[in-house]
């Protein structure tokens, strides 16, 4: 069974209760809990992590390297900008990743620093994204 990791970077806890206008009514729970039905539709057992501090997601994404995670999912959030510590686990681990944002950040001004490391990115499809990314890194 494939196995995915779904980081939700910094900022991701406040989903629903500031910027609804922007990224819309779901929490990060219903973010997650939306996730999970994804995999157990397309068949693929996933992880979903969060934290607001850069090197607990470098962790996290070091741990993957070693216990069999087939993809990585990220939403940056927060931490699209100036995360040296974040590009280099991204850059370093043998894990694919793919860039997910619920809407497209480009359209607010500015890039993603962590893209160049992805092997894949899916902007501005919502939550439907999370699926598309798991499907991707199924069938890739």
């Amino acid at each position: 069974m494939t196995k995915i990791l779904v980081i939700h970077g910094a900022g991701m806890n406040m989903r629903g209760k500031v910027g609804v206008d922007v990224f819309g009514p779901m929490t990060l729970p219903e973010y997650n809990k939306k996730i999970e039905e994804y995999a157990k539709e397309l068949g693929v057992e996933v992880k979903c992590f969060h934290s607001n501090v850069e090197g607990e997601v470098a962790d996290a994404i070091y741990a993957s390297h070693d216990d069999g995670t087939d993809a990585i999912i990220i939403n940056p959030a927060g931490f699209n900008q100036g995360v040296p510590v974040l590009i280099g686990a991204l850059r370093q681990v043998n894990v694919p990743s793919t860039e997910v944002h619920i809407t497209n950040p480009t359209t607010r001004g500015g890039a993603s620093v962590v893209l160049p490391v992805c092997k894949r990115s899916v902007y501005g499809f919502g939550i439907y994204g999370y699926y598309l990314a798991m499907k991707g890194a199924i069938e890739a």
